[in-house]
C-alpha cells in the first residue's frame, strides 16, 4: 500500500510541475486532492477485500477501510485550508 501512495505522490507532483499557470495555493489544494483520492482508492479495494471475508477478519478490514476514509478526508480539509491560507497571505 505505501507503494501505492508513493507513486500516486510522485505522479501528482509530475502533474503539477506541468502546470506552470496554475498558482502555488491551487497546486497544494490539487496534490491533497490527489493524496485523498488515492487513500480512498485504498480503502476502496480494502472495502472489496472484506466483501470475501467473514466475522472479526471482515469487521477489522472494513474498518481499515473505514479509517482510510477518514484519513482522505482530513488530508483533503487540510489541503484546501492550506490553500485558502496561501490565498488570503497572496501567495
Amino acid at each position: 500500500m505505501k507503494f501505492i501512495l508513493k507513486a500516486a505522490a510522485v505522479g501528482s507532483l509530475f502533474a503539477l510541475a506541468a502546470c506552470g499557470d496554475n498558482s502555488a495555493a491551487d497546486n497544494v489544494e490539487a496534490a491533497a486532492e490527489n493524496q485523498a483520492d488515492a487513500l480512498e482508492m485504498q480503502a476502496e479495494n480494502l472495502s472489496e477485500a472484506a466483501d470475501d471475508m467473514t466475522g472479526n477478519a471482515a469487521m477489522a478490514m472494513e474498518n481499515q477501510a473505514d479509517a482510510l476514509e477518514n484519513q482522505a478526508e482530513a488530508v483533503e480539509e487540510a489541503g484546501e485550508n492550506k490553500a485558502d491560507a496561501m490565498e488570503t497571505n497572496g501567495m
